[in-house]
């Protein structure tokens, strides 16, 4: 945390950077002002899209001393207003979980490039953003640390799968390379409870370092504080200090 007689700023633009087969996409990019060195953070958006949420939160990294970058996975599809986007998005079935994995590494090497970077690059995802945190985690360009926020369809179940969504992640967690951290309402239906204990038996099984934290009265969303039906704000407040801790403890 900044000092009371310290100089505070941000650098917040919208960037492009090299995505899957070599496109350019779009992608939202904070980091504070200044020589750094900064861990960075690969911010995944969720399902609705490169909405405002996630541009805020990728500036919230960088309040907190991030260089963090939010690739516009839907960048091929569309543009316009981002709910009407990710409507059309979710209304085809996803975008391709290689291609998710593709952009996401485009955005570490994009990180791991700048000279302000310390060196260390984590992924952060929500819903379906989790879901792609731990895929990226386990299959794509080498991260330091992981955190999944409720990801759903972690454990893909028969009716999950199409075209575009492939990857069964829990099948994939013998290679995850990172530690890991996942939050998780006890309301939720997906991921459920259930499915969050598979999660972890496959971590425990395949002696992973991770930790989970399981909220009681909360269900999917409870951070989004513009969703008044899911928003719960003492487990949402109590969620992103431990997201810090884990943080600070493994980029810094």
């Amino acid at each position: 945390m900044a000092r009371t007689d310290e100089y505070e700023g941000m650098i917040a633009e919208t960037v492009a950077i090299g995505g899957a087969g070599g496109d350019l996409i779009h992608a939202y990019y904070a980091r504070p002002a200044g020589p750094g060195p900064f861990p960075g953070m690969v911010v995944l958006h969720h399902l609705p899209g490169w909405t405002d949420w996630y541009k805020e939160t990728t500036r919230r990294f960088a309040a907190r001393g991030f260089a963090a970058i939010c690739p516009d996975l839907y960048c091929r599809v569309a543009h316009g207003d981002a709910d009407d986007v990710g409507a059309r998005v979710m209304a085809e079935g996803g975008v391709p979980d290689e291609q998710v994995i593709a952009d996401a590494d485009g955005a570490n090497a994009f990180l791991r490039s700048l000279p302000v970077l310390n060196g260390k690059v984590g992924a952060f995802g929500t819903c379906s953003g989790g879901r792609h945190a731990y895929l990226v985690a386990c299959l794509g360009q080498a991260v330091d640390a992981a955190v999944d926020c409720w990801g759903g369809r972690v454990v893909m179940t028969e009716e999950d799968y199409n075209d575009r969504v492939t990857l069964n992640p829990i099948d994939h967690t013998d290679r995850l390379q990172c530690p890991l951290l996942g939050l998780f309402g006890e309301e939720d239906h997906n991921p459920d409870p259930a499915q969050v204990d598979q999660t972890e038996a496959a971590l425990r099984e395949h002696g992973k370092d991770y930790e989970f934290h399981r909220y009681p009265g909360a269900g999917h969303g409870f951070f989004y504080y513009h969703r008044p039906q899911a928003y719960r704000a003492e487990q949402a407040a109590d969620g992103w200090e431990k997201v810090w801790s884990f943080l600070d403890r493994h980029l810094r």
